[in-house]
């Protein structure tokens, strides 16, 4: 009896696992959650993305948004908490259980201390007023809706998320990516924005600069949703485009 097998036109069982192989490689090398942007400036290297850990995904944002794990630990947060409100015997900007749970004033001087600023935006306005080449990236704040296995509970808390552009180079044999310290070099072109939300197991590709506008546009629908504008110090309100500030 002739074996059969099952195949896909335009290549045989072998070269289908040969390029499902290839494929797995891409993604490995493409996501990483060991590797860290290290150097400053335009860096090549796979994408950081921290997944979730008890309340701590302020800290991932953080370290997702600066594709670096080493850019801020619980440590230093807890830190700004206490400078923040050093004479509080419960303080209010975390929970009190020690678990994270830090809130947007915690953020926002976590930012302060690399030289960046968060600006809330407006969500009366159109997103496409942002320069996108002057900034960053984003910090969401979104709903978070308390599940324990199948159940869902009526009370909610608010997470922390990261999206920002990160430049993917074609080179041999994979592509790598290049990072940007908060704005895009002149004459550059634009890359892909990616959601690094920590409770995603690997990072999510919005696509491109109309993508990502259209993501906002979606994300500022809601009232429980709110969106922060992460820029340098230096360029502030200044990543408005010029006809629209």
């Amino acid at each position: 009896m002739r074996e059969t097998r099952n195949e896909i036109p335009g290549g045989t069982s072998l070269e289908r696992a040969d390029s499902r192989s290839a494929l797995m490689k891409f993604v490995d090398r493409l996501v990483s959650r060991k590797k860290q942007m290290t150097t400053p400036g335009a860096v090549s290297a796979p994408v950081y993305h921290e997944r979730q850990l008890k309340e701590l995904c302020a800290l991932h944002a953080l370290n997702n948004l600066f594709q670096d794990g080493k850019a801020f630990n619980k440590h230093m947060l807890d830190q700004i908490c206490h400078s923040l409100s050093p004479d509080h015997l419960v303080n209010p900007h975390k929970s009190v259980l020690g678990l994270g749970n830090y809130d947007v004033n915690v953020i926002m001087a976590a930012l302060q201390s690399k030289g960046f600023e968060a600006i809330w935006f407006d969500k009366r306005k159109d997103p496409s007023m942002i320069d996108l080449a002057k900034i960053l990236g984003f910090i969401l704040n979104v709903p978070n809706e308390l599940k324990l296995a199948f159940l869902q509970f009526p009370l909610s808390r608010k997470h922390w998320v990261a999206v920002r552009e990160i430049r993917q180079l074609v080179t041999e044999p994979y592509p790598v990516c290049e990072f940007y310290p908060g704005s895009r070099p002149r004459g550059e072109p634009a890359g892909l924005f990616f959601n690094l939300d920590s409770k995603l197991d690997v990072p999510v590709c919005i696509g491109g600069e109309e993508d990502v506008i259209k993501f906002l546009r979606d994300q500022a629908k809601s009232k429980e949703r709110e969106i922060f504008i992460v820029v340098r110090q230096d360029i502030g309100k200044e990543c408005y485009k010029p006809q629209l500030r």
